[in-house]
């Protein structure tokens, strides 16, 4: 049965915008905040530096854990997080310690959050408060310009699926190039295997437009995700199921396109109450969708230029507290 409306957290990239607080044409993103029944996004954390990926805790207080990729020929990415009222903003993962991150995902189950490194050619992963980080994967060495300069090793979206010991990523390929893949690998890494040479990783699609965001259904091992490239097969939000193995050099085409004629797919999330799934363009709107694809909203319109989504269940009465939203 449908709850109630959930509170939306979505991430305005709005690069080349100046603000009143800022001069820094990319330091002009922001987190912004509204009901998923649609009206005015409000800005919740501002002079962000190309916003990209992000989460929402609801436990111990609740906690927003988004990512910043910075310069993406800079070494100066970070993961941040904040209460839910936006306050206390703390680095997870500071200058340095991660390249260009993307998308952020936790896992409830472990309490950690993994997240990808677009430049860094990586996939990492760490406690919820930064503690303890690794690298599961790592698909070059992003000092090296042309490994680097090979767009087919960039790492871009993460989904966890706990309940069957898996991760999933997309690496995207050049803009519009048809060279974008998806991969899975065993949460736990294989018994003396490196995030460099681990033997588990699974290539599940490959050749496709330019896979973005992620998202995953345990219960039906359902993986979704967003295309930003060309038409007819970029553009859109997607599914597959990856309950089965994969058989060596196998090609896959058995995904299925839910839905199409989006202006630079990013943002994705699924809403496991309500069973709807979320998606935001950087031609600035903000959609839902059922579960198949279908009863299209525009959500939001022209109010930034989107990246990152996510979405918390609160109560009415802390939303309202909280964003003023009713």
């Amino acid at each position: 049965m449908a709850t109630r409306t959930p509170v939306l957290y979505v991430l305005d990239f709005n690069v080349g915008n100046k603000t009143d607080n800022t001069e820094d044409p990319f330091a002009a993103g922001r987190v912004a905040v509204g009901s998923a029944a649609g009206g005015e996004l409000k800005t919740l954390i501002d002079n962000e530096r190309m916003p990209d990926g992000i989460d929402v805790l609801q436990e111990d207080g609740g906690h927003i854990i988004w990512t910043q990729m910075g310069h993406p020929d800079k070494n100066d990415g970070t993961v941040q997080s904040s209460g839910l009222n936006g306050k206390n903003v703390r680095d997870l993962f500071s200058n340095g310690e991660i390249h260009t991150p993307k998308q952020v995902i936790v896992d409830r189950a472990s309490q950690k959050l993994y997240v990808c490194d677009r430049e860094g050619l990586r996939v990492h992963r760490s406690n919820l408060d930064g503690s303890e980080k690794e690298v599961l994967v790592k698909r070059g060495d992003w000092q090296n310009p042309d490994h680097v300069k090979d767009q087919a090793l960039h790492c871009v979206g993460i989904a966890v699926d706990a309940k069957h010991g898996k991760f999933y990523w997309s690496q995207k390929g050049p803009s519009k190039g048809g060279q974008g893949r998806l991969f899975r690998a065993n949460i736990d890494m294989p018994t003396g295997k490196t995030a460099e040479d681990r033997d588990d990783i699974e290539l599940l699609f490959d050749q496709l437009p330019e896979p973005i965001d992620l998202e995953i259904d345990s219960e039906t091992q359902t993986l979704y995700w967003t295309d930003r490239g060309d038409f007819p097969k970029g553009n859109t939000l997607n599914k597959a199921d990856v309950s089965g193995s994969v058989a060596p050099n196998e090609k896959r085409d058995d995904y299925q396109i839910l839905a199409s004629h989006f202006h630079e797919a990013i943002g994705l999330k699924l809403d496991d109450v309500n069973k709807h799934i979320y998606v935001t363009d950087l031609g600035g709107s903000v959609y839902r969708f059922d579960m198949d694809g279908n009863d299209r909203a525009k959500l939001f319109e022209d109010q930034g230029v989107y990246t990152g989504i996510a979405l918390a269940h609160l109560e009415p009465e802390q939303a309202k507290a909280l964003y003023g939203i009713a």
